[in-house]
């Protein structure tokens, strides 16, 4: 009986791991800007999008106003900006729960 025991709990421990492993978010850095103006979404007004791996998503946990003026002339409707985020994509949207503007890069 010791003998099975052993194995099952060292089974048990491993998958627990790679569960907490594959949870645990990441951050990630991604392209933000508004959903129609600058990457060609479709929608009711300006919203803020994000691009992961070529393609665009509308934000949920997170504003277009919550950064600054969307208008401005760095603001998202004029212009694309690198954002760090941690989230996931749900039902074709991409749910923020970290989210931070970094500083445009000098030109």
């Amino acid at each position: 009986m010791k003998k099975l025991i052993l194995p099952f709990v060292l089974l048990i421990s491993i998958t627990l791991t790679a569960q907490e492993k594959k949870e645990a978010p990441k951050t990630q850095i991604v392209e933000a800007s508004c959903g129609q103006c600058q990457f060609g979404m479709e929608g009711h007004g300006c919203e803020l999008a994000v691009r992961i791996d070529g393609k665009s998503y509308f934000v949920d946990g997170t504003s277009i106003d919550s950064h600054g003026d969307a208008h401005a002339n760095d603001g998202f409707c004029a212009s694309i900006r690198k954002a760090a985020v941690v989230g996931e994509i749900k039902n074709n949207r991409f749910v923020v729960s970290a989210f931070k503007l970094l500083p445009e890069e000098k030109k």
